[in-house]
């Protein structure tokens, strides 16, 4: 598991010069030493992907579906209107070396088996890695075929759906999907009903985006933006 108080989500990045989730975010977080966030999906010709949005139309002005494209197509767009591009999770993993750990979120996604089959055969012979979903078919899924790798859900402060909230804030998600640790919205911080629920399992708080957010709680690991904070930084 993690023991840095202090990942960063999407690397280190601006969205101008550097932009979240491409090689010289990461670049820059390992840089510091710093763990790294970042979120992965499987695109139509099953390669694993670095990408956040199911859509690109935030990083490139296109309403397409990131899952419904191959990769050859994926890797000639411009993000944000720059040279940079999205990567390949095997780049990253290259970049690294195992050498800082990895907090890989799993997108949602229809093809939940084929994910599991081609991240897990990407991940081969890689160790400084957890795995994260807000789905928890995905990680019980992860649980049940590959016992000792640590997965965790994904719980948010507010869902569409109120039966889907409901679920998602009992015991029954936690038991169900088998997880490890939970991530949670740092909303769910000042809950202290929820946060009692999650008083057995190691915590992830996201996203902190300012400093004065971190206090150092023994049980808890912030994902965070706004990275490096050299005068809070662990040693």
């Amino acid at each position: 598991m993690i023991k840095s108080k202090l990942i960063a989500h999407r690397g280190i990045f601006d969205n101008e010069t550097i932009i979240e989730n491409t090689i010289p975010s990461f670049q820059k977080a390992f840089q510091y030493h710093y763990p790294i966030e970042l979120d992965v999906q499987l695109t139509k010709d099953n390669q694993i992907i670095v990408f956040h949005d199911e859509d690109l139309s935030r990083m490139t002005g296109e309403n397409l579906m990131v899952q419904e494209m191959d990769y050859s197509d994926l890797k000639k767009k411009s993000l944000l209107g720059t040279k940079a591009r999205i990567p390949l999770l095997r780049e990253v993993l290259e970049l690294n070396q195992d050498q800082e750990y990895i907090d890989i979120e799993i997108k949602p996604t229809k093809r939940i088996y084929d994910t599991i089959f081609y991240l897990m055969k990407e991940l081969n012979g890689y160790h400084q890695y957890v795995l994260k979903s807000f789905d928890p078919r995905l990680i019980r899924t992860i649980k049940k075929q590959y016992p000792d790798v640590q997965a965790g859900l994904l719980i948010h402060n507010k869902y569409d759906k109120w039966f889907y909230q409901w679920i998602c804030h009992t015991s029954f998600i936690l038991h169900y999907s088998k997880c490890d640790f939970v991530a949670i919205s740092k909303i769910l911080l000042s809950n202290a009903k929820m946060m009692k629920k999650f008083s057995s399992y190691p915590i992830f708080v996201w996203t902190i985006k300012e400093k004065e957010e971190v206090n150092y709680q023994d049980h808890l690991t912030y994902i965070c933006n706004n990275l490096p904070y050299p005068q809070q930084k662990d040693s």
